[in-house]
C-alpha cells in the first residue's frame, strides 16, 4: 500500500498523470508541474526522486537528458483495492438513480397538483 502514500501528494499524482501518456524527459515534466503548482525545479525534482525510490517510475539517462517512465505493475496495489470495491458501485449507483427517480416524480406530482388555497377557492 506505499503506493497510496507516494500518490497523497498532488505533484506526484500529476507526474504520474503525464507519464501515463508515456515517457518523457524531466524536463517536460518539470514545465508542467511548475506551471501547474508553481513549485520550483529543485521541487520537482524531490518528488521525481520519491517516485524513483517508491519504484512507481524509472529513469533512463539519454544524452543529457533524463527520460521518466511509469513502472509496469508499480500501481498494481491501488488497482486491487479500487477493482475490490468497485463491485459494490453499481449497486449504489442503481439505488442513487432510484432515489434520483423517486425525486423527480415527486416533484413533477407537486407541481401538477394545485396549491391547497387554489383547491378550496
Amino acid at each position: 500500500m506505499k503506493s497510496f502514500a507516494t500518490l497523497a501528494d498532488p505533484v506526484r499524482r500529476r507526474i504520474v498523470e503525464v507519464l501515463a501518456d508515456g515517457a518523457q524527459p524531466a524536463g517536460s515534466l518539470g514545465a508542467v508541474v511548475q506551471a501547474e503548482f508553481g513549485i520550483s525545479q529543485p521541487a520537482v525534482s524531490n518528488q521525481l526522486r520519491a517516485l524513483r525510490e517508491a519504484e512507481v517510475v524509472a529513469v533512463e539517462p539519454r544524452g543529457t537528458q533524463r527520460i521518466y517512465s511509469l513502472v509496469p505493475g508499480a500501481l498494481d496495489d491501488v488497482t486491487a483495492w479500487v477493482e475490490r470495491y468497485a463491485a459494490l458501485w453499481p449497486q449504489r449507483l442503481d439505488a442513487l438513480e432510484t432515489e434520483l427517480a423517486r425525486g423527480r416524480h415527486a416533484r413533477a406530482s407537486a407541481s401538477a397538483s394545485p396549491a391547497p388555497e387554489e383547491a378550496s377557492a
